[in-house]
């Protein structure tokens, strides 16, 4: 199994190198050169599964030889042994033929858990092996921070830097960053919203000088490690609902496009999904794509929902790579547009291809939390504003005929200011996490500045 880059321009690699590789050496981001494919056989054998046999038998032809048969189960294992729930990512009936799955139930109470312990064990494994050490840096907009901390802390192989937009992120998620006091971790409050760390990221990654001495990899869903690992839930979440023997639908609430386009690749591996939906809130640079054709820039709008508060979504590259009949050159022309104009126009055909695969919509900061207000009193499930959107949107756009699979991607928890202010009830932290609030902070507050943080990072890391 080799990876390719979207953009053509960079060499073809293992699984292994591409993970530990993050972003391509030509600025695009590695995709399989092709899918594997699941029969229906092979999907109505994971009907009773545990989560990790269902992980093992989705992921494994993505692996290659990179990793043996008996470590890769072994390194499963132990990336979803602290998740709190036995199904580790079950499914709730919200309403009839509405379902929510809950991917809050690991660490740190976000579905991006789901990729980030199991890329943590995979990089420490094949560090371990190599005898090398690298630097991580992230730039999140809440949660992947707080995945890849909590991931990699205390590990020998890695330093990790993370990069959040200062007073942009939800005092837990904030919190859940900053107080960890591991020597290897460090949290770096930019001056700025998600875009502009995200683009300071890309940066660095395209500075091969500072990314060659620093030895840099990246754990952001540009790596393509960190979508395989969500490709599992859409697996296990349709066979408990009769795949393949029946279709179902996902709606998702993204910012980044990362977890939808999972969703993608599990369609393409043969998992009958009969509409995979975008859910968007005011920022709805996606849902404003799929609907007019032209992809362009707004500035980003602070929400109640702030993981979404995003106006360039990396990995849909990646969809628009499959869209453009994988055309290496085509996607590099989109992409200098974008960064030259703020906007590209995709083709028609293109365009149609996206359509034949995802729905959107929107829901405003009202909408939001009426859903979260009608889901408490009506259904007696308490929602995240991102998982609300997600609900708003399913509700929109659900046929009748197909269950529908809400992806519920953060714990109430997480958002304790915007669920008390629409439902009237404030969400406890889990117990295990219940003296968050009482734990000493440390954080670096640093400026929008690629060699500002390029000085502090190598300050920092391991000699």
């Amino acid at each position: 199994m080799k990876y390719i880059s979207t953009r053509g321009q960079a060499p073809a690699l293992s699984f292994a190198e591409a993970m530990l590789t993050g972003l391509a050496r030509d600025g695009g981001l590695y995709v399989p050169e092709t899918i594997p494919q699941m029969s229906a056989a092979d999907i109505r054998a994971l009907h009773g599964l545990s989560y990790e046999e269902t992980a093992f038998r989705v992921m494994r032809p993505f692996v290659g030889d990179s990793f043996s048969d008996d470590v890769f189960h072994d390194l499963i294992a132990s990336a979803y042994a602290n998740f709190d729930h036995g199904a580790r990512a079950p499914l709730v009936q919200l309403a009839p033929g509405h379902f929510l799955l809950e991917l809050f139930h690991g660490p740190t109470l976000a579905f991006k858990d789901f990729a980030m312990q199991l890329i943590g064990q995979l990089f420490e494994h094949e560090l371990t092996r190599r005898g090398e050490r690298v630097c991580i840096v992230g730039a999140t907009s809440g949660d992947t921070g707080s995945a890849a901390i909590e991931a990699f802390r205390g590990l020998d192989a890695v330093d990790v830097f993370i990069l959040y937009p200062h007073g942009r992120v939800s005092e837990v998620q904030r919190r859940q960053m900053t107080t960890p006091d591991n020597a290897n971790v460090h949290a770096l409050a930019i001056d700025g919203h998600f875009d502009e760390a995200q683009a300071r990221l890309k940066d660095m990654f395209n500075d091969f000088d500072f990314r060659d001495r620093v030895r840099l990899a990246g754990v952001n869903s540009i790596n393509w490690a960190r979508v395989l690992a969500q490709v599992v839930y859409y697996f296990s979440a349709a066979a408990s609902l009769g795949a393949p023997d029946r279709k179902v639908s996902f709606t998702v609430p993204t910012g980044n496009f990362g977890d939808i386009f999972a969703g993608y690749i599990a369609r393409r591996m043969g998992l009958p999904i009969a509409k995979l939906n975008i859910a968007t809130n005011q920022n709805d640079i996606l849902h404003r794509c799929l609907e007019t054709g032209e992809y362009a820039k707004g500035s980003v709008s602070p929400s109640i929902s702030p993981s979404m508060d995003i106006q360039v979504s990396s990995n849909f590259e990646r969809a628009l790579f499959d869209a453009y009949d994988r055309d290496g050159a085509a996607i590099s022309q989109l992409m200098d547009e974008l960064q030259e104009t703020g906007s590209f126009k995709v083709s028609q055909g293109a365009l149609e291809t996206l359509r034949d695969t995802f729905g959107s919509g929107r829901a405003s900061e009202e909408e939001t939390s009426a859903t979260i207000r009608r889901a408490q009193a009506r259904m007696g499930e308490l929602l995240c504003p991102h998982t609300a959107v997600g609900v708003k949107v399913a509700e929109d756009l659900r046929d009748p005929a197909t269950p529908m699979v809400t992806l519920a991607t953060a714990h109430p928890a997480k958002f304790p200011d915007a669920v008390e202010a629409a439902s009237g009830i404030r969400p406890p932290l889990p117990i295990r996490m219940a003296d968050l609030y009482d734990r000493p902070e440390r954080s670096t507050q640093v400026p929008n500045d690629l060699a500002a943080l390029e000085t502090l990072i190598e300050e920092r890391i391991a000699k």
